[in-house]
């Protein structure tokens, strides 16, 4: 099921999403699914439960709408179950992001430039993989809204105060997305 995707300003959004039940497979099914419906018309490439309003540690991410940039990306979709980040690199890398729940506004965040996570896959097997490049930023994007954090947090002061109308006018409604959106 296509569900809204909570907006800038959503209580939802600034909590600490609590782990997903692996012994509920049907609802995990269910949340997946509508996790990948919802992504698919909103033609973003990540999406956390805590956007569709679901306070659960999951999340999926398709590279695939990327492809024709990173090549590389061309077969890589994943769901994260439960992710636990084991190693982050020292070393970080900046670009520039957007995010469906904060629509129209974009900027430069750092984070680092690869990451090792642990995680269970939609068939709750239990992974454990290295991610690099653009893949590596897709996920650390959509980990951070499972701890309420978004990527507006991590941007520069200055830019901060520069974005700060947007996030406002988000915040109060005043923002048109082309998906099914709400503010709660």
């Amino acid at each position: 099921m296509i569900r809204p995707i909570y907006l800038y300003g959503s209580e939802v959004l600034r909590a600490k999403a609590e782990p997903a039940d692996l012994a509920n497979k049907e609802e995990l099914k269910e949340l997946v699914n509508d996790l990948w419906e919802t992504l698919a018309k909103s033609e973003g490439c990540g999406l956390a439960a805590p956007q569709i309003g679901v306070s659960k540690r999951v999340f999926v991410v398709d590279g695939t709408v990327m492809e024709d940039v990173y090549p590389y990306l061309k077969d890589f979709k994943r769901v994260f179950i439960n992710p636990v980040v084991l190693e982050e690199s020292s070393v970080k890398c900046e670009f520039n992001e957007g995010c469906l729940s904060v629509p129209g506004v974009y900027a430069d965040v750092a984070r680092p430039e690869s990451i090792k996570m642990e995680y269970y896959d939609e068939n709750l097997e239990k992974k454990v993989e290295i991610f690099d490049k653009f893949a590596c930023r897709m996920i650390q994007h959509e980990f951070s809204h499972l701890d309420g954090t978004l990527f507006t947090d991590l941007v520069a002061p200055i830019r901060k105060k520069i974005i700060a109308k947007k996030l406002l006018r988000i915040s109060q409604g005043k923002v048109g997305t082309a998906y099914n959106s709400k503010i709660k």
